[in-house]
């Protein structure tokens, strides 16, 4: 009887594990519907400013040695009129890139631009104060926001400021590219990640009248727009999103320029991205909590509800995931012959079209569209994609805990190093991310869906392993690669700096 009872409970698990999968699953065909169906509506303009606005250009920098004089160079390139553009440096830094900053806005004001750096008596808040601290003293009227790792090409703001002759546009997002994509497996998979996201999510709401979200970097703001929102909250680790969805609940329209690309840096360390993914997770589940309540007490139509649920909850995946791992298990050799074939059948096959597959299909879509000649080639790096994307769901899964039950943690800003090409070394940068037991429990679940290999392939369930070793190569990459990069920092002997 306690056999019969736990087999139940396992099953019930199970299933809702795997329906919750599934439901993400679908909608991330959905997406793709949306997307095929409207990706040739791009938004045009309708007017163009008889004179060109004031913009200010925001710039939250805490620590960015490595970067900021490239960012301030970039700047400098923009072709807007001096005498309507102000630079706004918004530094928060503690070591050397207080002098570089201070160098190159001397620099600046004798080339004759209206540049300033803003110090602020302490670091409330983090991004999200600094952003509100700068944005009480921003002359303009209209706000460009770029974190330190992105550099903007010279025509964008001439570009993108004539959707703001629509007086209900309250933001516009550009693209983000990828100046490091070729710099190693890792890079090269973030930039997978990234552009499904950016080329068919952020596309397809916004060309729907959805929901979507600024993405914290590259992007123009109306200052009216985030005034009469409410302004900055920093009571998330994610102030974009949650501003956005107050700023459209509000009224405001916003817009996706996916043909606008504003290149950047991805993190070229493990430790820096699963960081950037912990901040991204626990911020999105903390500003579900806060703001998917008023959407649904509101008078939206209900597609926009159900669309906004989705986005806002989506990272509860990853939770799931983290439980399909804990319930999968070896079936017993004895039990093999019987369940084999019925266990792939059932079992796992349900989970790879439902889950794995979808994932697959959808970020293969985006890279088919922004590369239509070569995007065959990235086919044979999928499972590494899908593997590392399994990998970082321990981590994730812890960030989606906090935020259910209200751990306060820090802003963890994603260090930069200024890397471009492969010849670039990070490796004894003076940057570290922080430390947790996290890569042992990830190199735990690599032993043990080692053995779950073994198993199966002991049993003949050859139809499970190609499955099953996308989550051993998942944990035991972004595990032992957290471990070599700290064992690798104390053998280099670089100095830390806390990025916290």
């Amino acid at each position: 009887m306690p056999g019969y009872v736990s087999t139940i409970l396992w099953t019930i698990c199970y299933f809702t594990v795997v329906l919750g999968l599934s439901a993400y699953g679908i909608h991330r065909y959905f997406i793709l519907y949306l997307y095929f169906r409207n990706r040739h509506r791009a938004p045009a303009a309708g007017t163009c400013f008889a004179k060109l606005p004031r913009v200010t250009v925001q710039l939250p920098i805490y620590n960015e040695i490595y970067v900021v004089e490239r960012l301030l160079r970039a700047v400098s390139n923009l072709d807007y009129p001096l005498e309507r553009l102000e630079i706004q440096v918004l530094d928060d830094s503690t070591d050397e890139t207080r002098e570089l900053v201070a160098r190159e806005i001397a620099r600046l004001r004798a080339a004759g631009f209206d540049a300033v750096v803003l110090y602020r008596p302490e670091r409330t808040g983090y991004k999200a104060g600094a952003l509100d601290y700068g944005l009480r003293r921003a002359k303009g009227e209209f706000l460009f926001i770029l974190d330190a790792d992105f550099i903007p090409p010279r025509n964008i703001l001439k570009h993108v400021i004539q959707h703001f002759t629509d007086s209900q546009v309250g933001m516009i997002q550009t693209r983000w590219g990828h100046i490091n994509r070729g710099y190693s497996w890792l890079t090269r998979a973030q930039a997978i990640l990234l552009d499904g996201h950016l080329v068919l999510e952020q596309t397809a709401r916004s060309r729907t009248g959805r929901f979507f979200n600024f993405n914290g970097t590259a992007g123009l703001w109306r200052k009216r727009c985030i005034v009469e929102s409410g302004g900055w909250q920093h009571d998330t680790l994610t102030e974009d999103l949650d501003l956005s969805y107050r700023a459209q609940l509000r009224g405001w329209k916003f817009v996706f320029l996916a043909d606008i690309v504003t290149p950047a840096e991805l993190p070229v360390d493990i430790d820096g991205f699963k960081s950037q993914q912990h901040r991204w997770t626990k911020g999105s589940i903390q500003t579900c909590k806060k703001v998917l309540p008023r959407i649904w007490k509101s008078r939206l139509p209900l597609y926009i509800k159900l669309e906004a649920t989705a986005h806002l909850t989506s990272n509860f995946a990853y939770l799931l995931l983290a439980f399909l791992c804990v319930l999968l298990h070896p079936a017993p050799s004895s039990a093999a012959p019987a369940n084999g074939w019925m266990r792939a059948v059932l079992v796992d096959l349900p989970i790879f079209v439902a889950t794995t597959f979808s994932v697959a299909v959808f970020y293969l879509c985006a890279q088919r569209e922004l590369y239509p000649r070569e995007w065959k080639r990235e086919i044979w790096f999928f499972p590494f994609v899908l593997a590392l994307s399994i990998g970082v769901s321990i981590n994730n899964a812890r960030a989606v805990l906090e935020a259910i039950f209200n751990k306060r943690s820090e802003f963890n800003r994603t260090p930069k190093y200024g890397v471009e090409t492969k010849g670039h070394q990070w490796r004894n940068s003076r940057y570290s991310a922080l430390r947790t037991i996290i890569p042992v429990v990830e190199l735990l679940f690599a032993i043990y869906f080692t053995y779950f290999v073994f198993k199966a392939l002991q049993n003949s369930e050859f139809l499970s392993v190609p499955f099953l070793m996308l989550f051993q190569i998942g944990f035991a990459y972004v595990a032992l690669s957290s471990i070599w990069q700290r064992i690798g920092r104390l053998s280099w002997g670089s100095r830390d700096i806390s990025v916290a």
